[in-house]
């Protein structure tokens, strides 16, 4: 796949294929961010209305491994989490969350990325940060 064929359709279409179950979708995709969403549902919401901080860590972990394809140029599913650190900064509360995955670095064997989480529309209201790196596979 050409790094142009790395589009969001494109991801959707593995995902759905390979992990029917999985609940982020990819919104947006460039060359060096990539865009998660994940509809809120009331198994996701802690006393108080408050997204869980699980669901947080699974729309930050689907952004970083789609970002993770773009730095690829290639939609690579064996690509794992190796690390991810997250930091909650205020309750989160919404019908969808979001995360945008930014590069910081790609080498042959990884590939680093910062994430910010935020709910609905309010993006100027970031709900948790995250910093993960996804392991590339050895060729085949």
């Amino acid at each position: 796949m050409a790094p142009s064929e790395v589009t969001a359709e494109a991801i959707n279409n593995v995902v759905r294929e390979l992990y029917p179950g999985a609940a982020s979708w990819c919104v947006e995709i460039g060359p060096d961010y990539a865009i998660a969403a994940c509809d809120v549902d009331p198994r996701m919401v802690r006393p108080g209305g408050f997204v869980s901080g699980p669901s947080q860590f699974a729309v930050v972990d689907a952004a970083i491994w789609y970002v993770t394809f773009a730095a690829l140029g290639r939609v690579e599913p064996m690509a794992m989490t190796s690390e991810l650190s997250m930091r909650f900064l205020r309750p989160a509360q919404g019908a969808r969350l979001f995360c945008r995955a930014r590069l910081e670095a790609v080498s042959r064997r990884s590939v680093v990325a910062t994430a910010h989480v935020w709910c609905d529309e309010r993006d100027d209201k970031i709900t948790a940060t995250a910093q993960g790196t996804y392991a590339i596979p050895l060729p085949r």
